[in-house]
């Protein structure tokens, strides 16, 4: 029985090869093609296998250069932090000057740049002290400014150092006109309430034409403040004394909150 098997598939394999060598040639080649093409995947999956170990050895690198080359990513990643808060710090304060010499084209008042290095721990939203004193040239009563508008006047100054009384304090008050049409004129006040950004503009006139986000501004008179300077908006008014005159609550651009510098104005 398997010696007939054997001659069964010597004879299917003798007649397959005389179909073979009786084919044309260009038949032929067409056969080959495909039969090649059914083992290519296999022949390349095979020198893949042998390039594998080379790759491997060229992309694992030591742990110790890993960890260097991270150590070095994280160096250079907060300088890059560190340089992009210096930009941005650079950036506000160009923005800032930009600001201010718009205004001061208006007026010939020189600017000095001031840091906020302490507030009163006992009253802190009413006064500041910057780091400039009498060897900066301050002296008592000279403005101070931010970008944003009115901050408040220089109270006392020594040496190295000068106190500010903010804007809402008793003893700040400033002459003021409201940039409507009828140019009302009052004096901006403590705001009696513990929101900084909220003072009190009062001694307006019973016919004072007030009304919500209208501009407020220094009027120049006191001798103190220069003509011009924002203070901020028109929140609301209300009539007072019997109608004698009328008050109006205004809400400070500047944010005495949060101040970190500040300018101060010298003539």
């Amino acid at each position: 029985m398997f010696k007939q098997q054997n001659y069964l598939a010597l004879g299917a394999v003798v007649f397959v090869a005389i179909v073979l060598l009786s084919l044309p040639t260009r038949a032929t080649s067409r056969l080959k093609l495909a039969v090649g093409s059914w083992f290519l995947p296999l022949f390349g999956l095979a020198g893949s296998a042998q390039q594998l170990p080379a790759g491997l050895a060229d992309a694992v690198l030591p742990r110790r250069e890993l960890l260097r080359q991270i150590d070095t990513l994280r160096r250079e990643n907060q300088q890059f932090k560190s340089q992009a808060v210096q930009t941005a710090a650079i950036a506000r304060e160009n923005d800032q000057l930009h600001t201010l010499l718009g205004w001061q084209k208006t007026a010939p008042w020189k600017l000095k740049l001031a840091n906020v290095i302490m507030r009163d721990p006992a009253n802190w939203w009413r006064t500041v002290q910057i780091d400039l004193g009498a060897r900066d040239g301050l002296r008592e009563n000279l403005p101070v400014i931010t970008d944003a508008g009115l901050v408040g006047r220089v109270s006392s100054v020594s040496l190295t150092r000068a106190q500010v009384i903010l804007a809402g304090d008793p003893n700040c008050r400033v002459s003021a006109i409201v940039e409507n049409a009828s140019r009302d004129m009052g004096v901006l006040i403590a705001g009696g309430t513990l929101d900084t950004s909220l003072v009190e503009l009062t001694y307006l006139a019973s016919s004072a034409n007030l009304k919500p986000g209208q501009s407020v501004i220094t009027s120049g008179l006191g001798g103190i403040f220069p003509k011009g300077i924002p203070i901020g908006q028109i929140v609301d008014s209300r009539s007072v004394e019997y109608g004698l005159y009328t008050d109006a609550r205004v809400k400070l651009n500047a944010n005495l909150g949060s101040l970190e510098q500040v300018w101060v104005l010298f003539p």
